[in-house]
């Protein structure tokens, strides 16, 4: 296979994928997933031990899958490659072979610029290898796709913020995905209580001045 030819999930009998809208253009997507760290990161089924840079587009990380109902351990090193509408991410061991992010235009919406595809394939051991290795077996991808969503349109709204930007790389990424939840919840409560505060201050001034 080239560079520019990529398999379509149909061709292949062991693949699971989701296709999702996304409100970049082609081109930023294209540059959104270059990095590699964040992609992986935002998915909340991966909970993170580490995460290394081995050198030109290689990564090792290790971690819990919580996708099955058993959650298993992970601990894999990757190579990324370069497509002509994505990007194709290749596993040394594991029972995934590799991962395609897929981009595509949209040209007749408003509000959706790209659309972008990801697909695990799982045909790298013969069938009744991969049939006894089930329990391996990544379920989080839809969950990944509904939650990088997400995160593609809190980007669009917020990222030409420099002070967002640091949150979401310095603190928001590198937290467990509990922690994502908790510091969520207590932003909430703070912010209401704050406006409880000017509410009563507002009062204040306009029954005393």
């Amino acid at each position: 296979m080239t560079d520019n030819q990529v398999e379509t999930p149909e061709a292949i009998k062991d693949a699971a994928w989701a296709t999702i809208n996304t409100p970049l253009t082609v081109d930023e997507q294209k540059l959104f997933c270059q990095d590699i760290e964040r992609l992986f990161r935002i998915n909340p089924m991966l909970h993170f031990k580490q995460w290394r840079v081995l050198g030109m587009h290689r990564y090792h990380f290790s971690g819990q899958n919580i996708s099955q109902e058993v959650p298993f351990d992970f601990d894999l090193i990757v190579s990324v490659k370069q497509l002509a509408n994505g990007i194709q991410m290749d596993y040394s061991q594991g029972l995934k072979t590799r991962t395609t992010l897929i981009i595509e235009s949209i040209t007749l919406d408003t509000e959706w610029q790209s659309k972008l595809t990801i697909t695990d394939f799982y045909d790298g051991e013969p069938e009744q290898l991969r049939k006894q290795q089930l329990h391996l077996v990544d379920k989080s991808i839809t969950i990944w796709a509904t939650y990088l969503q997400q995160y593609l349109r809190s980007w669009k709204r917020w990222s030409h913020f420099g002070v967002w930007r640091w949150y979401m790389r310095a603190v928001w990424q590198p937290m467990k995905p509990a922690g994502r939840r908790i510091t969520y919840i207590l932003l909430c409560i703070t912010g209401f209580e704050i406006a409880l505060i000017l509410l009563g201050v507002a009062i204040y001034y306009l029954e005393y001045r």
